[in-house]
């Protein structure tokens, strides 16, 4: 499996409000009960989301984002990187040097992760064959 190397830094906290306010629409798309909060990892290169991951549509929750939704791991634990189409478009809140990592646990308490720390993300395999 392709891995992204990044640093942990801070997020802006929009991910936590969505995650728990569209807690079955990401169960059904996951198969996971996605810990409302992400980590956010900045990157050397850019990084674009490969053309056939999950979407969760914004018609889906009667919303006007699309999430895009990439399987990978992190510590060995089953896990997502979620980006809005604006932010792979270039055009959202985040550059493409930014990607949101969520599962189902606070990644932050749980590997006692600080802004600055280096971690490796694994894209899984269909998704990284793009």
């Amino acid at each position: 499996m392709p891995t992204i190397r990044g640093t942990v830094v801070s997020g802006m906290g929009n991910f936590s409000i969505w995650i728990e306010k569209l807690r079955d629409h990401y169960l059904r798309k996951t198969g996971m009960l996605l810990f409302p909060g992400t980590l956010n990892l900045q990157l050397e290169q850019p990084w674009f989301v490969p053309p056939n991951c999950l979407h969760l549509e914004g018609a889906e929750y009667g919303g006007t984002v699309t999430v895009n939704i990439v399987p990978c791991s992190i510590f060995g634990r089953p896990a997502f990187i979620l980006r809005t189409a604006a932010n792979e478009e270039g055009r959202g809140h985040h550059p493409r040097t930014i990607i949101e990592i969520a599962t189902d646990v606070k990644l932050r308490d749980s590997y006692q992760l600080q802004d600055g720390d280096s971690v490796e993300v694994e894209i899984a395999g269909e998704a990284a064959s793009s």
